[in-house]
């Protein structure tokens, strides 16, 4: 109980820090020109201030210092973290290059692999355990700027990237308090408060943007914890737990690609093709659309906590509803091939084929 009490308390103390301190953030954005200037990509009209995440970093930091997490290559992990920081901060800045934002990813990532934290192997039913043996520091590593970049990719509307984070990470801290894994709870806790701090100032209409400051960092956060506690579990399917957690930005990224090799763009070239600016081009408000991504996120986040919960033959029903929930993203937005389905169309073919099943 006074674990708990100390846990609920410090949440309270991160959120709160965050909450006070952002709008300081703001000015500081301004006096140093951290700003966001509207152009055709963007939703905003006027010039916002950048840097927002700086509030997530300050409020995780505190949290950090009080409670100490438990937590092996715990330095490493924060040393890999400030280059993140730093980089986002740059960024925020002047804007610098996607090559240069891609080596400071690479290179804190290298940093938290050399420490000796990988996804050294999965598990499979029917199969058992399989150790990825000299290839785990590249999937490490690959996982983490994936994720990373995943989360600043899914920031592009007032609040999105902070709820989507919070929701996945809440998932993640159901699954480690079934766990009993107290120290990936203090980290995910010392997470969400400051996200939730920061929110209050960045949900539509926004005060104040995260940048990439904040959205690399919680990228970032998010794929180490994964790590920690998701891909650790030596349980069955360990490695698509942490997959449906985040299958919102993974998706997005992963649609975004595919969609780019295919119309023959860069892969690394911005577009308004993303999950977010398909809901809008439907009609839906700015409001609404990011409330429904929040809809979305919830929904996988649930399929992976009873993913983890259930017996095997029901983890494979449950696998399921999340691929036709992927599947009902990508027609309803036509994010892949720009080919929109209405929603109706799609509940109308889950119906039958629960009737053909039945």
């Amino acid at each position: 109980m006074p674990e708990a009490l100390t846990l609920i308390a410090v949440f309270l103390l991160t959120t709160v820090v965050t909450l006070v301190i952002t709008p300081y953030i703001k000015k500081l954005a301004f006096k140093i020109g951290a700003t966001d200037k509207p152009n055709e990509r963007k939703s905003h009209i006027k010039i916002m201030p950048r840097l927002g995440g700086l509030g997530i970093v300050i409020g995780t930091t505190v949290g950090l210092l009080i409670l100490q997490p438990n937590v092996d290559h715990l330095t490493e992990i924060v040393i890999a973290g400030a280059i993140i920081v730093l980089v986002g901060v740059l960024d925020d800045m002047y804007t610098i290059r996607a090559s240069v934002k891609f080596s400071g990813q690479l290179i804190a990532a290298i940093i938290v692999v050399s420490s000796g934290l990988v996804v050294e192997f999965v598990t499979l039913p029917f199969v058992g355990m399989i150790e990825f043996g000299s290839f785990a520091s590249v999937i490490t590593v690959f996982w983490i700027v994936g994720v990373t970049n995943a989360i600043n990719l899914i920031d592009g509307l007032d609040g999105l990237a902070a709820g989507v984070s919070i929701i996945g990470l809440s998932s993640m801290f159901v699954i480690s308090l079934i766990d009993s894994q107290l120290a990936v709870m203090q980290l995910i806790l010392i997470v969400i408060g400051p996200s939730l701090g920061f929110l209050y100032h960045n949900f539509f209409p926004a005060k104040i943007f995260m940048g990439d400051t904040g959205a690399l960092f919680l990228g970032y956060v998010i794929s180490i914890i994964s790590i920690l506690g998701l891909f650790k579990n030596v349980t069955l399917f360990s490695f698509i737990v942490p997959i449906i957690i985040m299958a919102v930005p993974i998706f997005d990224t992963i649609f975004a690609i595919i969609r780019r090799a295919i119309s023959g763009q860069r892969i690394g070239e911005a577009d308004k093709k993303h999950i977010h600016h398909k809901l809008i081009a439907m009609g839906y408000s700015h409001r609404m659309t990011v409330l429904i991504i929040y809809g979305f996120s919830f929904f996988f986040g649930l399929m992976a906590v009873l993913f983890t919960s259930v017996a095997l033959q029901l983890s494979f029903l449950i696998l399921l509803f999340v691929l036709m929930g992927i599947q009902l993203i990508a027609e309803m937005t036509g994010i892949l091939d720009g080919k929109r389905r209405p929603m109706i169309e799609q509940i109308k073919k889950v119906k039958q084929w629960f009737k053909k099943g039945a």
